[in-house]
């Protein structure tokens, strides 16, 4: 498996991350969303951000040499500009997914407790360009990469009941929304699919 390339859409490029963008990630990821409540995770100090980008850096080179999927955070970029606006990638998901309806096996022995893991997709857009369709629009070229070269049979994506915004975005990429009939685990209540038809 070769690293996946930049990818280009009509107004943004979704690349990996650089070094370089430690200050923008920083402001983005740990301010930005901190103040508008859109992170439950706590806040990362520059330092610490400092290493999560070396690793993603890193990561996006040493996946490829394992020849394994493309895991990780890439940039979202306006191409008009080179401004960074968020981030988004593909991400392993370890869930109890059989607990849903549309993934519950027909003869259902238990399953519904067993976890299994599914190829995430996710994304994160700065409150300053939000309702812009930008999210929309990078998660769809990750989603063509992923069906069209990684030959994937489906990508889902994740998020909670009140995330009205994540859900829009879930079903302008056409996913099927299942709703988690059990209150746990809090972060899989909405799941969004979509198939490789």
């Amino acid at each position: 498996m070769t690293q996946m390339p930049v990818l280009e859409t009509a107004r943004l490029l979704v690349r990996p991350f650089v070094l370089e963008d430690l200050q923008d990630v920083y402001q983005l990821l740990d301010v930005e969303l901190s103040q508008a409540d859109l992170r439950t995770d706590k806040m990362e100090t520059l330092t610490e951000r400092a290493q999560w980008l070396q690793w993603a850096v890193l990561n996006d080179a040493q996946l490829a040499q394992l020849h394994q999927p493309p895991y990780g955070d890439r940039a979202v970029v306006l191409k008009s500009t080179g401004q960074l606006i968020g981030a988004c990638g593909f991400v392993p998901c370890l869930a109890p997914f059989e607990q849903l309806p549309g993934f519950a096996p027909g003869d259902r022995l238990g399953g519904a407790s067993l976890y299994s893991t599914e190829f995430g997709l996710f994304y994160a857009i700065s409150p300053a360009h939000q309702r812009h369709g930008y999210a929309t629009e990078a998660a769809q070229a990750l989603i063509h990469y992923a069906f069209r070269y990684l030959r994937l049979r489906r990508v889902i994506a994740t998020t909670m009941d009140d995330n009205v915004a994540s859900i829009g975005v879930m079903r302008k990429l056409g996913m099927r929304i299942e709703n988690n009939p059990s209150p746990e685990p809090p972060w899989l209540q909405v799941v969004g699919v979509l198939e490789n038809l």
